[in-house]
């Protein structure tokens, strides 16, 4: 059971589904992504011909489906709760538009037990719909009513307000070191210029028209920024609960460019020109990707180098393993669990809890946002007994290596180095498991 007996700092709907499809690797999970895509695609055409038109509606899924592909550097990783939310994010804006305030606080709750960020949902809808608060409040609770009543009767209640809302809370509070009001800036402005062709399209439609549907993307649009801003941080995956509705607003505006026959040469120019920036800067990796599966040959893309590590860890595990054992993996490493299919040893299987250091910067830094919770967290872990530790910090950031703890450093006496990879180290537990000097 999450939050239980599995340590995890996000609502529940992200772990369910994967648990319900198998947690797959390899293409099925890459058709799996696709599927989710191609759904979300089809739900912003519908939603998109009811507002505006079938024009619009084409365009508007065309750029989501174009920008879901060639948006991150990392686009190639699964669907994390970022990027699960645009889902009923769509669907709840859809219900605000044809005024069905129950059924949109629904899909704003389902949004909100995938990412925290469903507020920002909730409070976009609850904006447009201020007439009828009580049913989209109502429409909201029930999902998450129903969710809190089974974590209660699992009892897992308690440790999921801790894990999910007392972490989070603090570790939205807490930026990173790096993430100063010039970097948030420097984000903001780097997005949108690599989504230049959806500028280029709000501008004309928030510039050329005063409807009901421009300004109702325009509160759209506002307060989804202010998802993207909230907690500094102003990641590139945050900014995915901006794109749906810049890219409606821009099919709109781009259709009426298109519409005026004297400017519809530059407009084409124009869109050919920005959409070609994230199509050469992000489309070659999957050119290098799909050619290192053919030849069977690692790619070197540096994105994909904690994940060649991983598999190298996993293939040794594999080899070594007997089954039954448990694994224990010291850094935020969770792809050796879905490669290995090995249990956690205990109820941690990353070290964030146990260093109280979030896994978006224990690379670079190594402040703890929650000492005393951490050396408690370690204190309940070394009482487990994995048959393997992949130690996946250590070599990459030596400030939070396990020997700077004393509990861990203690703990891993018992071990003894097996095999070490380029990023990680392999421990298996000493025979006789007594502890080494």
């Amino acid at each position: 059971m999450l939050y239980r007996d599995v340590w995890y700092d996000k609502p529940p709907l992200s772990a369910l589904i994967y648990a319900l499809i198998g947690a797959p690797t390899g293409w099925p999970l890459r058709l799996f992504d696709s599927f989710w895509i191609v759904v979300i695609c089809a739900i912003a055409f519908h939603f998109v011909r009811e507002m505006l038109s079938v024009t619009e509606a084409l365009v508007s899924a065309a750029f989501i489906a174009f920008f879901l592909s060639f948006d991150l550097p990392g686009g190639v990783i699964p669907i994390a709760p970022d990027f699960f939310m645009v889902l009923p994010h769509l669907l709840a804006l859809w219900c605000a538009w044809r005024s069905k305030p129950f059924a949109a606080g629904g899909w704003c709750g389902i949004a909100f037990l995938f990412n925290p960020k469903g507020a920002f949902v909730l409070t976009a809808c609850g904006i447009l719909l201020w007439r009828n608060l009580p049913l989209l409040l109502a429409g909201f609770l029930i999902p998450n009513a129903i969710a809190m009543v089974i974590l209660f009767a699992q009892g897992a209640l308690t440790p999921y307000i801790e894990q999910v809302w007392k972490w989070g809370m603090i570790y939205a509070k807490t930026p990173p070191a790096a993430s100063t009001l010039s970097d948030g800036l420097r984000r903001t402005v780097g997005w949108l210029g690599f989504h230049a062709a959806l500028v280029i399209g709000c501008i004309w439609c928030w510039g050329k028209q005063r409807t009901r549907a421009t300004k109702f993307l325009a509160i759209w649009a506002a307060v989804s920024f202010l998802a993207v801003a909230s907690g500094g941080r102003f990641s590139n995956r945050y900014f995915l609960q901006l794109l749906p509705v810049l890219a409606i607003a821009a099919a709109y505006g781009g259709t009426l460019a298109f519409s005026d026959a004297h400017r519809r040469r530059a407009a084409a120019a124009f869109a050919a020109i920005a959409l070609l920036v994230p199509l050469i800067r992000f489309g070659p990796r999957y050119i290098v990707l799909a050619t290192g599966i053919v030849t069977s040959r690692d790619s070197k893309w540096s994105d994909a180098a904690l994940d060649r590590d991983s598999r190298a860890v996993s293939v040794w595990l594999a080899a070594h393993r007997h089954p039954g054992e448990t694994l224990f993996v010291w850094g935020y490493r969770p792809d050796i669990f879905a490669y290995t299919r090995m249990p956690f040893a205990g109820r941690f299987g990353d070290s964030q809890p146990l260093t109280g250091v979030p896994a978006d910067r224990h690379l670079t830094e190594s402040v703890s946002l929650f000492p005393e919770w951490a050396a408690r967290n370690r204190k309940e872990m070394i009482s487990s007994t994995p048959s393997f530790i992949v130690d996946g910090l250590s070599l990459l950031n030596p400030k939070l290596a396990m020997s700077e703890f004393s509990e861990t450093r203690d703990w891993l006496r018992a071990y003894e180095l097996v095999q070490r990879t380029e990023l990680s180290l392999i421990y298996s537990r000493s025979p006789d498991g007594v502890r080494r000097p």
